[in-house]
């Protein structure tokens, strides 16, 4: 019965509609129903089916509203009907020059790009749809596509891209005088400046953002979204207090499950660092259920790590560990990588028997993320690239008509300036990344050798206390025994009065025995020697089980590794890694050895195979040599190498004597 209802009131829809206006007002009109939430989905598709066949029917050109039609189709999740509609829309507009209509058909493909996270063909049509937009001077639907790939390029940590575009956004709507949009990028803006730790220039874009919320009608629906980003600032410029307050100025404009539950975790949370545990355990399992039960994957992995530290803070390890491990799991399913490594650190942390197990885990994922981010910004910076191309190129072809000879040089000077400028720009921005992607390798090779130094702390200690109780217990008792038989007066025969003596005797040997090996026991060593040279051997131990070669090494004892500072104890790893890797990779190498030793006051490492070698043209091409010899330029090292075909490879690496303050004790070689 109640699909009667619906059926008939559709078909009186139908009726009503052929009396009214225009064909262009019926198809107007069917669009707005079919927008209508108050029916029936499969209604809603009859009365845009109806609508895009009166359209192909009468052949009408009408691309804008076919690319309209396409967009409705999209809402209602019927993905096949929308590529086809929108195909044929973007063809039309195509085809008659619609400027509005082929912009329109394009953002409808990034809008669908973007909902599956598709964000490089998002971030195209975004770009294409803003060309066509700004082509003719439309100036709120190119600020809309703009802002679009400025949250996409920041999404993959183009933080200078999308700062870049998002001034241009801005600009847009300050003259349109939209005030909410100009709220959410001034958001966007101060996030950006958050994730690259601007704190004060993020709070000074969040305060923009708020006085133009205070000018919309929706301030206090999204006061709580802006004063909890507010007080996320002050939580990582470690103003806890000043958090608090902002998080509670948020719950006075709750609107959503999820936005609360996000405040009181993100509250709770900043009351540890306070040492104020009270109710932060209620509060983080409360917004746990509440995410739980809208199934936000993202934000139960945001919570299951607040946890994880609160058990840590407690000293419950175990618990720690156990929610430490979930994060994890859950990270790797959704597929987040910043959380991802954030638990990896956490379990290193807490996991100490498997700490390098993570911790390599972290160094491999770091890279590889480092690597995806790389190509996707690359990708988008090729498609801005050739936009701007092919709009420069088709304005150079319109005036060729009139000055064919003077346009065309210029044209080429100004391509081929542009195309200079583009290619420093993309260099200056990899040499950024790079920089970056040193920085945080280094980072966690200190806290891995910070890690080794704890563990061989305790195990020196765990042997002192042995010594001492062998020496101070055990020995003690032992002496106390042997005296204690040997004043009994004890009778009898010859034999056994020697037999006695002779026991006496053995005890007093064991006495000296557990002596000696208390001593041993007792007998420090250098820590900070053996915990650098300690990773490299592990290191080479584990890469010849994995190209099956076998290995010697060897430390100089004029090293003194407590002098050398972090940064270049790092980089001589990273080296060490990277060679070891091309030889697997390429020499088939048999035998590897590795040696340190001082000369001229420099320390050197002579790294050797008896690999298949190549010729000293090719060597020059190879990405892992080229990585060493960037470590060495910044240490001011030199590097030789030797190379014989069936023969083997010889690296020879001489990097300056750098102390902990951060001077060399003497220059290099070179110099």
């Amino acid at each position: 019965m109640k699909s009667l209802k619906k059926h008939f009131f559709f078909i009186l829809i139908l009726y009503l509609n052929f009396s009214y206006g225009s064909q262009n007002d019926s198809i107007d009109v069917w669009i707005k129903q079919a927008k209508s939430r108050k029916l029936d989905k499969t209604i809603r598709k009859e009365i845009l089916l109806k609508a895009y066949n009166h359209i192909i029917s009468n052949k009408n050109e009408l691309p804008l509203k076919l690319s309209s039609i396409a967009y409705e189709f999209y809402n209602l999740k019927d993905t096949v009907t929308f590529f086809k509609i929108n195909r044929q829309a973007l063809k039309l507009a195509q085809r008659n020059n619609h400027t509005y209509a082929i912009g329109d058909a394009q953002w409808n493909y990034a809008t669908f790009y973007t909902r599956i996270e598709i964000f490089d063909k998002a971030y195209f049509h975004f770009n294409e749809a803003y060309q066509a937009f700004t082509k003719k001077g439309y100036k709120k639907e190119a600020a809309q596509t703009l802002h679009g790939m400025a949250r996409i390029k920041g999404k993959y940590r183009d933080y200078t891209g999308s700062e870049s575009l998002n001034i241009k956004v801005i600009q847009l709507f300050k003259e349109l005088r939209s005030y909410m949009r100009l709220y959410s990028a001034y958001n966007h803006l101060a996030n950006l400046q958050k994730d690259i730790k601007e704190y004060d220039r993020s709070l000074f874009y969040y305060n923009k953002a708020l006085q133009y919320l205070n000018k919309t009608k929706y301030k206090k629906k999204y006061y709580e979204i802006l004063l909890n980003n507010i007080g996320r600032v002050y939580f990582k410029k470690k103003n806890f207090n000043k958090a608090i307050e902002y998080y509670n100025k948020a719950l006075e404009y709750n609107y959503q499950k999820e936005n609360f539950a996000r405040i009181i975790s993100n509250r709770a949370y900043c009351k540890l660092f306070l040492n104020d545990t009270l109710g932060v355990k209620n509060e983080l399992y409360k917004a746990y259920f509440i995410r739980d039960s809208l199934k936000d994957k993202t934000n139960i992995l945001a919570s299951k790590l607040y946890i994880s530290d609160y058990y840590k803070y407690i000293k419950d390890t175990i618990k720690a560990i156990q929610y430490a491990k979930e994060s994890n799991l859950l990270a790797k399913q959704i597929k987040n990588g910043g959380d991802y490594l954030t638990s990896l650190k956490q379990l290193a942390n807490l996991d100490v028997k498997n700490s390098k197990k993570y911790l390599d885990r972290y160094i491999e994922f770091n890279d590889s993320l480092i690597n995806a981010e790389r190509k996707i910004q690359n990708k988008f910076t090729r498609i801005e690239f050739e936009t701007d191309e092919y709009i420069e190129e088709t304005e150079r072809l319109s005036q060729q008509r009139i000055w064919i000879i003077v346009t065309s040089i210029g044209g080429v000077l100004i391509l081929s300036l542009l195309y200079f400028l583009r290619v420093q720009k993309v260099q200056n921005e990899k040499l950024s990344i790079e920089a970056e992607h040193q920085k945080a390798n280094e980072e966690v090779y200190v806290l891995t050798l910070q890690q080794q130094a704890k563990l061989e702390e305790e195990r020196i200690k765990e042997r002192n206390r042995i010594s001492e109780e062998l020496h101070d217990g055990i020995l003690g008792k032992l002496f106390g025994t042997r005296f204690g038989l040997g004043f009994l007066p004890i009778k009898g025969e010859e034999q056994t009065l020697e037999k006695h003596q002779s026991l006496l005797n053995e005890l007093q040997d064991i006495e000296k025995e557990i002596r000696d090996v208390s001593h041993k026991l007792s007998d420090n060593f250098s820590a900070s020697n053996i915990n650098f040279t300690s990773i490299i051997k592990q290191l080479l131990e584990d890469k010849g089980v994995i190209g099956n070669f076998t290995h010697t090494i060897a430390f100089s004892p004029d090293i003194v590794w407590k002098d050398i500072n972090e940064i270049t104890k790092a980089n001589v790893y990273r080296i060490i890694q990277e060679a070891l890797q091309n030889i697997i990779k390429h020499a088939k190498a048999k035998n590897v050895t590795l040696d340190f030793y001082l000369k001229n006051k420099n320390l050197v490492l002579k790294i050797q195979d008896d690999g298949v070698g190549f010729t000293s043209k090719k060597g020059k091409k190879g990405i892992g040599l080229k990585n060493i010899k960037t470590r060495i330029e910044k240490l001011k090292g030199s590097i030789e190498i030797k190379s014989e075909i069936n023969v083997g490879t010889t690296l020879l690496i001489n990097t300056p004597y750098i102390q902990k303050d951060g001077k060399k004790t003497i220059n290099s070689v070179n110099n």
